[in-house]
């Protein structure tokens, strides 16, 4: 029988993939692994999560489909070693097996290294964040405060946004401006952070991504797009090499999305009778987390003084014949902090 302490952290590998991720993001680790009667079958991870999207997208096959069928694994009397690999920054979780292949231990990451430990960016990339929106979804406090610099515990949105970017070794960091720009000027000016800021001001509202146009000629490599509002728990190295590794122009940030009908959802025939009846269905989507890595060749498509926004930039580079891309992330991973529940939601899982 499975240890109740690892039971967050295993799963029978004939449950939906769906279901799977849902799992990755209860476990809040990057990986679980797969039994069939206990023994160990397989490894799940957001990798191969993102593996099986772009290679298949049936999210309600067996995860047994989407996994690692041969996963790295140790026996009790070799543990030590399996520490040395994820010291080594090779695996960020190894599981114990004993002669029968059931887990009895699990080996993570932080058992054995320093768990804020990340991959740096193999060269220097700029940041842009988008930062000029009138933030209506967050009345009544953005009546007062510009988005950007409302606060979440004791640092503003968009402290906790740039934190997480720097933790990879990005520095150079344009924002793009508009609403109550004066406020956010002031305080980064005060705040004395160890970046390189920009600040590039729109004088008409241009979109989501019409902004881009202002820094034509500034931007000559690739670089991050960032709303405002948005929160990622995910790896920035990763993505970057996804990138470069598929050429694309445009690589959209793409969020695993499960949606519960909470009714009965029937579909009809043209004469009225009833074609299918489904009890509380779900659905699977992949959502646009407004986080974009982006080749500066892309600027030279938006019109000085457009407003457009950045999914419409996507499809007119795709109809320009420039790749474009995604790389999806589970469900929790990316927080949408321009909703009100969203940002109650962080505050609680930061314990503030």
């Amino acid at each position: 029988m499975i240890d109740k302490k690892l039971e967050p952290f295993i799963i029978p590998d004939d449950i939906s993939v769906s279901n799977a991720i849902k799992k990755i993001d209860e476990s809040g680790k990057k990986v679980i692994f797969c039994t069939n009667n206990e023994r160990l079958t397989g490894s799940f991870s957001d990798g191969d999560m993102r593996r099986f999207i772009l290679r298949d997208g049936n999210m309600n096959k067996s995860v047994s489909c989407a996994m690692n069928p041969d996963p790295v694994s140790f026996s009790v009397l070799q543990e030590d070693q399996a520490k040395e690999l994820i010291q080594k920054g090779l695996y960020t979780a190894i599981p114990i097996v004993n002669e029968f292949r059931e887990v009895v231990r699990i080996i993570f990451e932080e058992n054995v290294r320093d768990s804020e430990q990340v991959r740096m960016l193999p060269v220097k990339i700029p940041l842009v964040i988008m930062a000029g929106g009138k933030g209506t979804r967050l009345y009544p406090y953005t009546r007062i405060l510009p988005k950007p610099l409302i606060p979440i515990g004791d640092m503003p949105i968009m402290d906790h946004i740039i934190t997480r970017f720097a933790k990879y070794g990005i520095a150079d960091i344009y924002m793009i401006l508009n609403h109550k720009k004066n406020m956010i000027k002031a305080y980064y000016n005060e705040a004395g952070l160890p970046y390189n800021i920009q600040y590039v001001d729109e004088e008409q509202f241009l979109g989501t991504g019409g902004g881009l146009s202002l820094l034509r000629g500034k931007l000559n490599t690739t670089f991050f797009l960032s709303n405002c509002d948005c929160l990622l728990d995910a790896d920035y190295k990763c993505m970057y090499d996804f990138h470069k590794e598929h050429q694309n122009a445009i690589t959209i940030i793409l969020a695993t999305k499960n949606v519960s009908i909470p009714y009965g959802v029937v579909n009809l025939h043209q004469d009225g009778t009833i074609k299918s009846m489904e009890e509380k269905p779900q659905y699977d989507f992949l959502i646009n987390t407004g986080i974009y890595l982006i080749e500066p060749e892309v600027i030279d498509l938006i019109r000085d003084g457009e407003s457009i926004g950045l999914p419409d930039i996507a499809k007119r580079a795709m109809e320009e014949g420039y790749k474009v891309g995604g790389y999806p992330i589970t469900e929790k991973s990316w927080l949408d902090m321009g909703q009100l529940n969203e940002m109650q939601n962080m505050i609680k899982e930061l314990g503030l």
